[in-house]
């Protein structure tokens, strides 16, 4: 998918009356947090405010995120309208979610479902894939594909059923194929941008206005591993 605009750290994948999606970067947080990190929702108003020279405060709505570490599609609301009907697509699994990551360990078989029950920790914010059904744990749902062998790791395909706290990250632990620089979920180097190699690449749903059928594609970030995909 062509990138509409490069500016200010901000690549502008969609944009309409309504909505506007963004392909995130590596360590950007897509909503305010304890850091006190400028999140990518004030970037994103502050483009709207200077393009549109819109006077006041920009509305923005958050429909959802992605880890810090991880790159690719977020979608804000630029209307209420569209803002509470989004989030309804969302809540609902209205909508298919393509990831793309790179492992170091290839999984035993080269497309399967994983079904777990994850468990989240609050104190060092991770959750723990289950085979089995634990107090407090929430079933998760999610198929891969092995897409393509690289010198030293695979490309996995994956597609979401469900959307738990790192539901990639902790699925693929599980079965031993942690994601490249994800040292939370044991792969045993970081990266060195502080990043992982998870990337959201692909997201469908129906507009929240006009009512068509929408497609968004991210590009991969440019690094040489990506680049090799």
């Amino acid at each position: 998918m062509k990138i509409l605009s490069d500016k200010n750290n901000l690549q502008i994948l969609h944009e309409d009356n309504h909505i506007i999606v963004v392909n995130k970067r590596v360590g950007d947080i897509v909503q305010g947090d304890k850091t006190g990190d400028k999140p990518l929702s004030e970037v994103v108003k502050e483009y709207i405010k200077d393009k549109y020279n819109k006077p006041g405060e920009v509305f923005l709505g958050v429909v959802h995120r992605l880890d810090r570490p991880t790159t690719g599609i977020v979608v804000f609301a630029r209307t209420s309208k569209a803002l509470m009907r989004l989030n309804d697509l969302f809540k609902n699994r209205e909508t298919q979610k393509t990831y793309w990551a790179i492992v170091k360990n290839k999984p035993q078989k080269p497309e399967d479902k994983l079904v777990h029950f994850l468990k989240r920790n609050e104190k060092n914010n991770t959750s723990k894939a289950h085979i089995n059904e634990v107090p407090e744990s929430k079933i998760a749902s999610l198929d891969y594909k092995v897409i393509k062998e690289l010198n030293n790791y695979f490309a996995l395909e994956i597609n979401l059923h469900t959307g738990r706290h790192h539901q990639i990250r902790a699925q693929l632990s599980a079965i031993g194929s942690p994601i490249k620089g994800d040292l939370k979920y044991g792969f045993d180097r970081s990266n060195p941008d502080g990043g992982i190699h998870l990337h959201a690449r692909k997201l469908v749903f129906i507009h929240p206005v006009s009512k068509e059928n929408t497609i968004i594609v991210a590009p991969v970030p440019n690094d040489v591993i990506w680049n090799a995909i």
